[in-house]
């Protein structure tokens, strides 16, 4: 299995309920550095990105949520994101052209598209809704099957509640 689809094995297994956008974010930051880690790779929560800042800044670097390094194979770079943003697809493309993998972590409730290649998408779709406090919360429940609604037939008995005198 590659890392795009192993990631998003780990991060389907989360559970949370009327998070802060901030808090979803920072959960899935999270959850992706104890992912790699589980793994025996090192994680580092903003890593530096080959990408420079704008000026007056250019001498500095742009920062990635997580930098992770594994043996045996290529750095992997990830980017969280809830916000479809250019600039974030930008930095992604700069960090594959420099020879890393880099997987894009979109969340939200919407169509969530995903980026050109060689970005590898991590899709996490969340249930939106207004919360008590006017701002928006975020849940998430694991894909699970259905249960069986129905009974095999004759694992059940009538009852009389009210039996005539």
């Amino acid at each position: 299995m590659d890392a795009a689809a192993e990631l998003q094995e780990h991060l389907d297994g989360l559970t949370f309920a009327d998070r802060g956008t901030d808090e979803v974010t920072e959960l899935l930051i999270a959850a992706t550095v104890a992912w790699a880690v589980g793994r025996g790779w090192r994680a580092y929560r903003r890593a530096t990105s080959v990408v420079p800042l704008p000026p007056p800044y250019e001498q500095q670097f742009s920062v990635v949520d997580v930098g992770i390094a594994r043996p045996g194979g290529s750095p992997l770079v990830v980017e969280v994101d809830h916000a479809d943003r250019r600039r974030t697809l930008d930095k992604l493309a700069a960090e594959a052209a420099a020879g890393r993998e880099a997987l894009w972590v979109r969340w939200g409730s919407g169509r969530l598209a995903p980026p050109p290649d060689p970005i590898r998408f991590v899709a996490f779709p969340v249930i939106s809704r207004r919360g008590p406090a006017g701002g928006r919360v975020h849940s998430h429940t694991p894909s699970r099957p259905a249960p069986e609604h129905s009974a095999p037939e004759g694992s059940y008995r009538v009852v009389a509640l009210d039996p005539e005198r």
